[in-house]
Formats: structure tokens, sequence, C-alpha cells
């Protein structure tokens, strides 16, 4: 089953109020092409399950800077300025977690698993409203269990048949979400023909993928460069 398609077709399924995963860890291994259909669509009221929010100018921070984002379930929000105004303003909510947490409740997810029970985040905001029990002289809290819609992810390689290969960071988050969504959109930097990728490489098989689509010209950004200046290099 060819499962190729395009950007623009992809994310006519997705409507207002949807929610969504979108996989990678910052800006890297995020599905540009993607984001930036779903941009143009301009789907409101979009509850969105990733790492983090993008930058200003970049990533997901696109579809915050439009009005498009209702909620972020998230870990890690500091680099993107709509974002802090936006929760400031009380105009976008934001339910932060651990980030050890987020990926276990995306992958409860997709295990068919309700929840589960840690001890991150116990006697902390993280906890409030949240079931805490004792286990073994140690308190835990209840975290539940992350499902999506459709979920948006980025892959290296992808077969036609919907089979996906990551690269380095990228593996973060994406894998995962593959399986914990209704229906998952792969974007990959190279589509080939089915049976081309070898079994071993095969990180998700294609009964998690309902569609792919072929990526170019990323841009590959990085959320803050830092080089060692001139006086240390020689250190």
């Amino acid at each position: 089953m060819n499962k190729r398609t395009t950007a623009e077709k992809a994310v006519e399924r997705v409507t207002d109020g949807m929610t969504l995963m979108m996989g990678g860890f910052g800006l890297c291994g995020i599905p540009e092409m993607l984001i930036q259909a779903l941009l143009k669509k301009g789907c409101k009221d979009l509850t969105i399950i990733s790492n983090n929010g993008g930058v200003d100018d970049a990533g997901i921070g696109l579809l915050i800077a439009a009005n498009q984002v209702k909620k972020m379930i998230s870990s890690y929000i500091g680099e993107n300025k709509a974002l802090e105004q936006r929760m400031l303003d009380k105009t976008l909510e934001v339910e932060l977690n651990p980030q050890g947490t987020l990926a276990e409740r995306v992958r409860a997810g997709g295990a068919g698993i309700a929840g589960f029970y840690t001890p991150t985040g116990v006697g902390t905001v993280i906890a409030e409203g949240k079931e805490v029990r004792e286990f073994d002289g140690r308190k835990y809290v209840l975290e539940r269990a992350l499902k999506a819609d459709i979920a948006f992810i980025k892959a290296y390689k992808a077969d036609t048949h919907g089979n996906l290969t990551y690269r380095k960071t990228a593996r973060n988050f994406n894998p995962v979400m593959a399986t914990a969504a209704d229906f998952v959109i792969a974007e990959a930097e190279a589509v080939v023909d089915a049976g081309l990728l070898l079994p071993d490489e095969i990180m998700t098989p294609g009964i998690f993928v309902d569609a792919v689509i072929l990526g170019e010209n990323y841009e590959k950004r990085i959320e803050k460069r830092t080089n060692r200046s001139k006086s240390s290099q020689g250190a």
C-alpha cells in the first residue's frame, strides 16, 4: 500500500480543536513541512503535545504566533517569547511535565496503558490535583497516558509502506508518538520504494504510519549557537 502523499493533503484531516502530537527535540527532528502546511491551513484551538514550543520564528512557535494553539502539553518552553507572553496573559494554557514523564505518558498511550505511578514531581506543583500513593515507603504520583487525534513525526528515511528510520537526536519523541495517535503522518528527508530499507534499520514499522510525505529544503535551525571565544581556542 503506497502511503505517500503531500503535506497539504495530509493536513486536510486536521480540524479546529484537535489534539496533535509533534515529535522532535528542540528544533531537531521536528516536522517542519507539516507545521508549515498547518500554518497555511489556519486551524485554530489546537492542543499540541510536544517536548517544547519551538522558538518565535520556527517550529511550533509559528503556530503559537498565529494564535492557532490554545494549549501546550510540554516539558521545555524557555525559548519562545510569544508563548511566554500568551501564558502570562492567560490566552494559552500550558501543562508542564518533567521530560521523562512526558515521554512515558506518550509511550503509555501507545501501549494501551491508562496511567502509571512515578516519584518524579511528588511534593511539587506537578502533583497538584493528582492522586499520590505510597509504595514500599516511597510516594508516587499518578500520571495519565497521553493520546492524540493526529501525530506529526519526522523521520530520516521512509519507504512507501510507512516504515521509518530516524537519525540521532530525531529519535527523541518521534518513535513513541508514532504509536500514540489515531492517525500518524510522517515526513522524511528521503522516501524510497518498499523493500529498500533493511529490516534491521526500521525503527517504526509501517503499521503505525498512515501517510508519508517527502520533505525538502530543511532549515535545521539551532536554538542557540554557542562558539568558543578566540582566546579559549588554544586552551
